[in-house]
């Protein structure tokens, strides 16, 4: 005796039509959602978190230096031109993230006393970089979004 199972291969045909689809879909858009949301953790990060991706506090004003800030600025807040230079691009498969302020990179990774523009001695601030919340955060999105083409396929 021989036992045997038979395939009905039409549905696989479909599986194939809608992976071809998938694949000529417009990913720009959820490059530009991704975008959107990366921005808005580096900006909450700077506005409200006030620590590295990592969870370590950012190092206080010195006493000095503090004492030449007026009412409503706080670390990497002064009249928000740093905040608001935090863009992004898309570049083919890419989304870019990030800022064109040298400033902004001086705080990010820190600055020696000798470097401008000067003196440019400050810890290191981190803004740029992800968390497990945040990858979390970023991929939620992407499943929406290939739910919604999965849907629509």
């Amino acid at each position: 005796m021989s036992i045997g199972l038979t395939f009905d291969l039409a549905s696989v045909g479909r599986l194939q039509e809608r992976i071809e689809r998938l694949g000529r879909v417009n990913r720009r858009e959820l490059l530009e959602q991704l975008a959107g949301v990366v921005e808005s953790q580096v900006r909450r990060r700077i506005s409200e978190e006030k620590e590295s991706p990592d969870g370590e506090r950012w190092q206080a004003w010195t006493s000095d230096y503090a004492a030449t800030r007026h009412g409503g600025q706080s670390l990497l807040e002064g009249d928000g031109g740093l905040i608001d230079s935090v863009t992004s691009e898309i570049d083919g498969d890419q989304a870019l993230t990030g800022s064109n302020l040298v400033y902004f990179a001086i705080h990010n990774f820190g600055g020696t006393p000798d470097m401008a523009p000067g003196p440019a001695g400050i810890p290191a601030r981190q803004s740029l970089g992800f968390n497990q919340d945040n990858l979390d955060e970023i991929e939620a999105v992407a499943d929406r979004w290939l739910d919604n083409h999965l849907e629509a396929a």
